[in-house]
């Protein structure tokens, strides 16, 4: 995202956008990748309330939130384009709001990783994550990307 300083980002989070909503795919490609035509779009909000929940010493990936309620809603699976969009919005509205923090930094992409686009970016999510007990690791010489080590061993269950 781009000027993060002039967004209000809770007025993003609160704005549902006529979801949540299902969608039918056609593309023959994405139904196998996804195993599935039933695709669900969840609300910026509903991201925001899951990485709530999910408590110091645990990490949680935007898969899994996606797994989560693609299973609730009777789906195949939830959009990932909107999902990490969201994710986003809401670690940037908490950074702005003074009181009822989201521990966005909890929230990892795909395989552990830290997510560039939080706010302070991965050398924020870095510190933090170490503060509560995790091991970050380095990947790559000239893309280098940090990761959560042996995340899979404190990923939080949403049941």
């Amino acid at each position: 995202m781009a000027n993060e300083d002039k967004k209000d980002f809770n007025v993003m989070l609160h704005d549902s956008k006529d979801m949540p909503k299902f969608q039918t795919i056609t593309d023959l490609k994405s139904i196998e990748k996804y195993g599935g035509n039933r695709m669900y779009f969840a609300p910026p909000i509903d991201y925001d309330r899951v990485m709530k929940q999910v408590p110091c010493g645990k990490v949680i990936t935007i898969e899994k939130i996606r797994e989560y309620f693609a299973k609730l809603s009777g789906a195949d699976f939830t959009e990932p384009i909107t999902a990490g969009i969201f994710v986003s919005i809401s670690a940037w509205a908490s950074y702005q709001r003074v009181d009822d923090e989201t521990p966005y930094w909890r929230t990892l992409k795909a395989n552990g990783e830290l997510n560039a686009k939080y706010p302070g970016g991965v050398e924020s999510q870095k510190e933090r994550l170490e503060a509560e007990g995790h091991t970050i690791i380095q990947k790559g010489r000239k893309n280098i990307r940090y990761y959560v080590k042996d995340y899979e061993n404190v990923l939080f269950d949403l049941h």
